[in-house]
């Protein structure tokens, strides 16, 4: 088996020829995954402005970098307000809460900041054709988050499919295993359990599972289906007698797989939703349950996000996929098989396995980090820190081959999840233009 494609893992490390300023919208999880590279790597990036509602969260991103006061911001229109008179800093990290991508990208395009956008990039199809418009005629360099397109099992992933390893691909198999926890957590409970106050399920969750997807198969899908719904997570399957909190006295709360005091207080998970340490009394996580909807029984929430989807895309040429969302697992990490002309690749988002047909041959590829490297500090298997090092990179150089999760690249797999959920919601095949 030719083994030029087994990519060589890419240094995170990288010299740029000066300081890049950084304004942040979004002290929260993502803005503060994406700017801990500059910390890691000092002298290439520096944050200069930040924005949030949150006082804790602005002052906390504030005080590690040292921006001055009067470059901190309660609202995101404060920031572009400012910057009306002079561009606050090289470049724009937009990680807003998900309503809130469109507004701000728009503008920031236009006073010409290059953009790191995080997923998914607007609520509907029309506005994510209108950020590529925007960006079209600004010029300026937008990176959409993306970011398994940067880690290096699916860099690696890429690379065999596209030296041949398997001939031409026939079809792919995909799954995203959500973990019952992380689907109460987040989408039951939590930030997105709103379809409509946030995104659909389809792209609020498995936005980068549909751009994998495309990215993989390297064609324009043309035609998907999909079907899904609310299995478990409704009132109607309520245990007798189930209270509406947790803290409650609920007579099911000790066996209940979905009890908040089991899940936040017992194991601990989670705790970063209420900005606590592990460690933490338990007095200070039983406050949180009995004030938040995170410690709301799983069954009387006002959820409306699907906790199954499969989907089906048809890609030109005749490829396909199948694509499940699955929120009953015990586990997370994508799982993948691949099946072409001449071989097959299984992988589960760590390690992938490749068998030959005309050979018989199998090879493993395994993650494998260089020496010295911080790839354990990086979410996403280490695509969040690669990703800002190719967006920092192509800043600098004005290099914008570097990004493989540009915005025009980004766009057709957010048309494809905005028709995936037409199609669950109608029952009807979607076609892509």
């Amino acid at each position: 088996m030719n083994e030029d494609f087994l990519c060589e893992v890419k240094p995170l490390e990288i010299k740029t020829s000066r300081e890049i300023t950084v304004a942040v919208m979004g002290a929260g999880s993502r803005g503060n995954e994406y700017t801990a590279y500059g910390k890691l790597y000092p002298g290439t990036m520096r944050v200069v402005a930040v924005a949030d509602t949150d006082a804790a969260r602005r002052d906390a991103m504030g005080d590690r970098w040292g921006v001055p006061s009067e470059r901190r911001f309660g609202d995101f229109r404060e920031m572009l307000a400012a910057g009306r008179g002079g561009k606050l800093a090289d470049v724009m990290i937009v990680a807003l809460p998900d309503a809130l991508h469109y507004e701000p990208a728009m503008e920031a395009m236009r006073q010409g900041y290059d953009i790191l956008l995080e997923k998914p990039m607007a609520q509907t199809a029309q506005e994510c054709m209108d950020l590529l418009a925007r960006q079209r005629e600004t010029g300026v360099m937008v990176a959409v988050g993306h970011v398994l397109r940067y880690a290096p099992y699916f860099r690696a992933l890429k690379k065999a499919l596209d030296a041949g390893v398997v001939g031409e691909i026939v079809s792919i198999q995909h799954q995203e295993p959500v973990m019952y926890a992380h689907m109460a957590h987040s989408f039951v409970r939590g930030n997105w359990h709103d379809s409509k106050a946030t995104t659909p399920m389809i792209l609020a969750k498995t936005c980068h599972d549909l751009d994998i997807l495309k990215w993989l198969v390297g064609r324009r899908c043309v035609r998907v289906s999909a079907e899904g719904g609310i299995a478990l997570f409704r009132a109607d399957k309520a245990p007798a007698g189930a209270t509406a909190r947790c803290t409650d006295g609920c007579p099911h709360e000790g066996r209940c797989p979905y009890s908040a005091i089991d899940i936040y207080e017992r194991k601990r998970w989670f705790l970063y939703v209420f900005d606590l340490a592990k460690d933490c009394p338990s007095a200070a996580i039983m406050d949180r349950l009995r004030t938040t909807d995170y410690g709301r029984c799983v069954y009387r929430m006002d959820n409306d996000q699907p906790d199954h989807i499969v989907a089906t895309l048809l890609f030109e040429g005749g490829a396909t996929a199948s694509f499940t969302m699955d929120a009953f697992t015990p586990w997370g990490g994508r799982r993948t098989r691949v099946m072409g002309t001449l071989g097959y690749i299984e992988g589960d988002g760590k390690t992938f396995t490749m068998h030959r047909f005309d050979t018989g041959k199998s090879q493993v590829w395994s993650f494998v980090p260089p020496e010295g490297e911080k790839y354990k500090d990086s979410g996403h298997a280490g695509g969040d820190l690669a990703l800002m090092r190719d967006f920092l990179q192509a800043v600098d150089t004005r290099d914008f081959s570097l990004l493989s999760s540009s915005l025009e690249a980004s766009v057709e797999s957010h048309l494809m999840g905005f028709a995936c959920e037409r199609s669950r919601l109608s029952g009807t095949k979607e076609t892509l233009c």
